[in-house]
């Protein structure tokens, strides 16, 4: 005898990707200007994980966020180990955001570096970058 009644679930179940919509940031008005759903709402939110600090917001979930302010100070060759990982995993939550590689590291002067790489995403690539 079942313990669960049987009540004939569907098996045709089509699942579709939801739209990214999302507001976009007119840094030049210092406003939000319209919504988007392709590649500059991919951009923006790249944007704001590389530049919010995991764990440290309580808005944001435990994956949102990067760890990339512990670079700070630390040895060039740990920075050029560590960083590629840092982003990879800090971007991995966004579904759109399908892979990142071309790292260049820049050295600026004696105790910092500019990093630029690319995030390939469903709408395209994204040149990005970050200063530690």
């Amino acid at each position: 005898m079942a313990t669960l009644p049987d009540i004939g679930f569907a098996t045709d179940i089509v699942i579709t990707a939801q739209p990214s919509k999302t507001w976009i940031i007119d840094r030049d008005a210092m406003q939000v200007s319209r919504m988007d759903s392709g590649l500059e709402s991919v951009r923006q939110a790249v944007e704001i994980a590389l530049n919010v600090e995991r764990y440290k917001w309580t808005i944001y979930d435990a994956n949102f966020g990067s760890e990339l302010d512990g670079l700070a100070g630390e040895d060039e060759a740990y920075i050029i180990a560590e960083l590629p990982r840092m982003v990879e995993d800090a971007l991995s939550p966004d579904s759109r955001v399908i892979a990142v590689d071309n790292y260049v590291f820049t050295r600026l002067d004696s105790t910092s570096m500019r990093v630029t790489f690319t995030v390939h995403t469903v709408y395209g690539d994204i040149q990005e970058g970050v200063e530690v």
